[in-house]
């Protein structure tokens, strides 16, 4: 079975990535990119699905410790045995001609006998490759893949798996370089792995020595920016939402879905969090890709595309894997992608009023796109959709989504007003004043003094946490106390947060889905950010500090966290918890407001 959730680590190059167990397997990696096939697929599966296991043979399998070599991405892990100490590092170089993932065993003290067991598997763990030895090197080649390892120590075939035997003394160093490319083509060149460990780690530092944050909570905003850039795809600027699929929300249970794509939700929260920590070229590039995604029609606007704008993502399912801790089905594609979801276009306005602001964008080149949007979504905000949380029930006449489709009003309405852009600004002003009032008739319940998660409900919902974050009510509005008050009441567990009640089924206030799932990391954090708006500044820092304390022993978040088993679940590690992770660091520190401008307040409604 694979690990914990909590128990891996990540490595990646900025265009894939590979999770490391404290045990020194890695049980996932796509080549070449990060929705690719993996070939190595034990997290979904077992064994036989794919790993690289190196360890010390015998004893323990759970190393002693582990750490990534401070700023950078390059993580360390070490054991302490009988015969003595060894350290195994593990990295993914920048990439050249192909991408490489390279593991160095280093001797600390004694004699420790070790054992490599590579296990490839294409095709998300399905293919067995053909295995030959050429050239002192080990060729595994099946249909378009081709994977080439370079050792400094003998290997051997058994059981469709190539070992290595070795024992390391003190200050020995083993290398192991696996390369993977397009079997059509020549091999690539091979990297020399110790110039590949120094140009990494002097890329790490030199890009970690950007930031601007020195707060408080350095090390973990630090470490949430080494991980948002780990999930950058780097040739376009995407940035995918975790690099896992089917990590599963309730173990054992089918909320399973695939995250190795790029949601327009995002885009805001995750301008925010790079602009003010000093990252504008990483901001700049995301706004890029934005704009890239969302060009074309309006009415075809989706709530995610792949990480080079790709707008196909067919969900598929791997019948072959057993699932993580036999949480099937493991799904590959998400047909979200064809849902409605209003908030999205308020989303993307915001984030490019938000690039405005930071002097990130150029008016001209991007504001017709967006004039097109706010034209189609002043027709449409009335439209039912399936929200923020995507649910596959029935639609509905969502709060948040009304809340969002106001901010793309009032952001285009300023857009007029405070850079002298065109556009139909009476009109927008208009509709803006026009969703407030509706939402506030409609979307609140008086006699329990809170917002509801759609209108003539009687849920709340997390995503109302965002009213006073967006600027659609002051911080200190009376409705605005009362719906903190009602999720606080409502939605928490062990004093996190729920996204939403759990209704199963399909009634009318359900997600269409079986099961249940746990407390959602980044609801969490935009609690402790309202309590500190609110003026419940001790709290939110006690908050603040829990949600630090559940991260992994490497700083990494999955999507939620399991009260009642105590554990993470859902896919890993997490843009948006991450994300929502600087940002609240960043607001209880006083920098700026959660959405940027403070101005950004709405009429009492």
């Amino acid at each position: 079975m694979a690990a914990p959730i909590e128990d891996y680590a990540i490595v990646g190059d900025m265009q894939a990535a590979a999770l490391v167990s404290r045990s020194g397997s890695i049980d996932w990696l796509c080549f070449p990119r990060f929705d690719s096939g993996a070939c190595f697929a034990a997290l979904l599966g077992d064994k036989d699905n794919g790993h690289w296991t190196i360890r010390p043979r015998g004893g323990s399998r759970r190393a002693a410790r582990r750490r990534y070599r401070g700023d950078t991405l390059i993580l360390e892990t070490e054991w302490e045995v009988p015969e003595g100490a060894v350290r195994v590092i593990d990295f993914m170089p920048p990439r050249h001609q192909a991408p490489d993932i390279v593991r160095i065993v280093e001797g600390i003290s004694g004699r420790v006998p070790m054992r490599s067991c590579l296990r490839l598997r294409f095709d998300y763990g399905a293919v067995i490759p053909w295995v030959r030895k050429i050239d002192q090197q080990i060729a595994a080649v099946a249909g378009p893949d081709a994977v080439w390892l370079r050792s400094d120590v003998h290997t051997y075939g058994r059981d469709f798996a190539t070992y290595a035997d070795f024992d390391v003394c003190a200050n020995d160093r083993v290398r192991f370089v696996l390369t993977w490319h397009p079997s059509h083509l020549p091999p690539p060149t091979p990297v020399d792995a110790d110039e590949e460990l120094a140009h990494t780690e002097a890329l790490w530092k030199e890009w970690s020595g950007q930031s601007t944050y020195d707060g408080p909570w350095r090390e973990a905003v630090q470490r949430s920016l080494l991980t948002l850039k780990a999930l950058t795809y780097e040739p376009t600027g995407g940035i995918v939402a975790a690099a896992t699929t089917s990590l599963p929300e309730d173990i054992g249970g089918s909320r399973n879905w695939d995250y190795r794509y790029c949601w327009l939700r995002d885009a805001t929260m995750t301008l925010s969090a790079l602009i003010r920590s000093g990252y504008d070229d990483e901001a700049a590039a995301w706004r890029q890709w934005l704009l890239r995604a969302v060009a074309g029609s309006p009415a075809d606007l989706q709530i995610m595309y792949g990480v080079a704008g790709e707008r196909r993502l067919l969900e598929y399912d791997l019948p072959w894997l057993s699932g993580y801790e036999n949480s099937r089905p493991v799904r590959v594609g998400n047909k979200a992608v064809d849902q409605l979801q209003l908030d999205v276009y308020g989303e993307v306005i915001d984030a490019l009023a938000l690039a405005r602001q930071a002097g990130l964008d150029p008016h001209e080149e991007s504001w017709s796109l967006q004039a097109v949007l706010i034209s189609h979504l002043s027709e449409h905000w009335h439209d039912r959709d399936e929200g923020i949380w995507e649910v596959r029930g029935p639609r509905r006449p969502f709060t948040h989504s009304k809340v969002m489709a106001w901010v793309a009003m009032d952001r285009a309405v300023k857009a007029v007003e405070e850079y002298g852009l065109r556009g139909p600004v009476g009109k927008w002003r208009a509709v803006r004043d026009e969703i407030h009032r509706e939402v506030c008739a409609k979307g609140y319940d008086a006699d329990r003094n809170t917002f509801t998660q759609s209108f003539g409900s009687r849920d709340v919902d997390a995503a109302l946490l965002l009213i006073p974050q967006v600027g659609f009510l002051p911080p200190d509005d009376p409705r605005v106390v009362g719906t903190i008050e009602a999720v606080q009441r409502e939605l928490t567990r062990d004093g996190l947060v729920m996204r939403y009640p759990g209704n199963e089924g399909v009634g009318p206030g359900s997600d269409g889905m079986p099961g249940t799932e746990g407390t959602f990391f980044a609801c969490t954090f935009w609690l402790a950010d309202d309590l500190a708006m609110i003026g419940r500044t001790r709290e939110a820092r006690d908050l603040f500090g829990r949600l630090l304390d559940l991260r992994n022993d490497v700083g990494l978040l999955s999507e939620e966290y399991d009260p009642r088993h105590r554990r993470m679940v859902g896919n890993f590690p997490q843009a948006y918890s991450h994300i929502a992770l600087i940002n609240s660091a960043l607001h209880l520190d006083g920098s700026t407001p959660v959405r940027g401008d403070p101005n950004h307040t709405g009429p009492p409604g």
